[in-house]
């Protein structure tokens, strides 16, 4: 199938960053929100993103000027329907991405493709909640995605060949590397990932060691480029609550069980970076550590 125009649901940190790249190689993108006010401020963050590789000479100013040229906006689903690939990312809880594809569906073309950016939600099941399990896949990419290589793409147990085919390619076009996972809670990336992050929560909560500690431990001992509490917050403490509500629930083994101060601290709506607070305070001119 040859895919032309993608739509891409939510213009947060995920959907931004989608559109950027999607429409960078050269596709038609149309990007949807609940908000006027997330659209505008997507619109230009991805400007900026822009002009930033542009100084760097990553790309000309022609094709910045081209990309911008290709992303159109719209509060209305149904202006997606003509859409040959659509890309939900929204926020990570499954009623609303089911409520979404819900109000799609009776605009779409028979070939749309749908594609969920979830981290962690059962594609399976989000697709048996539409008219074509077998046109739906997960594709889901890395934060921040005009810099991250990998793409997981998750096949559902009846997404066919031809629409694994047509999205690998997309993922080509965009120069960015595809691992196919199969579809168990949080697939690869985030099944590795966040019981690393959770455990080092557990290792605040135990006393074990402070914030900077614990990140200096395994920025320092690990070679990891950002430290478990630091990554933790610039993902959002409850994106990560979530997943491993996932894990937990999906698996069953209490080895996946969220640390009761993960917990907390999204009680507290400190959620890391996008609210100014999390395991660091990112009020002050540099961030310091709450614990």
């Amino acid at each position: 199938m040859d895919i032309q125009k993608i739509g891409v649901v939510g213009a947060g940190q995920m959907g931004n960053g989608i559109a950027h790249v999607l429409a960078v190689a050269g596709y038609d993108v149309v990007l949807n929100d609940i908000s006027q006010d997330g659209l505008d401020k997507a619109i230009a963050l991805i400007d900026k993103n822009l002009n930033r590789q542009v100084s760097r000479e990553k790309i000309s100013q022609a094709d910045k000027d081209a990309s911008m040229a290709r992303i159109s906006t719209t509060l209305k689903l149904s202006e997606l329907g003509d859409c040959d690939l659509i890309i939900e990312a929204a926020t990570e809880q499954e009623n609303v991405k089911a409520a979404i594809f819900a109000e799609l569906l009776p605009h779409l073309k028979p070939t749309t493709i749908l594609t969920s950016n979830t981290s962690s939600i059962s594609i399976t099941r989000l697709a048996s909640r539409t008219d074509r399990p077998e046109k739906f896949m997960g594709f889901h990419f890395m934060n921040p995605v005009p810099v991250m290589k990998l793409v997981e793409l998750i096949r559902g147990i009846a997404t066919d060949a031809e629409t694994y085919d047509a999205c690998l390619a997309v993922v080509e076009r965009l120069g960015k590397t595809a691992a196919s996972a199969e579809d168990f809670p949080a697939f690869i990336v985030n099944r590795i990932l966040m019981p690393m992050i959770n455990e080092a929560v557990y290792t605040l909560y135990e006393g074990v060691g402070n914030v900077e500690s614990i990140d200096s431990s395994l920025r320092l001992g690990a070679n990891h480029p950002m430290g478990p509490l630091e990554l933790a917050d610039f993902i959002g403490l409850d994106t990560c609550l979530a997943i491993m509500n996932v894990l937990h629930d999906g698996l069953a083994d209490t080895k996946y069980r969220p640390c009761p101060l993960l917990t907390k601290y999204v009680e507290a709506g400190w959620l890391g970076r996008k609210t100014q607070r999390g395991f660091y305070d990112y009020r002050g001119e540099t961030p310091v550590p709450t614990r």
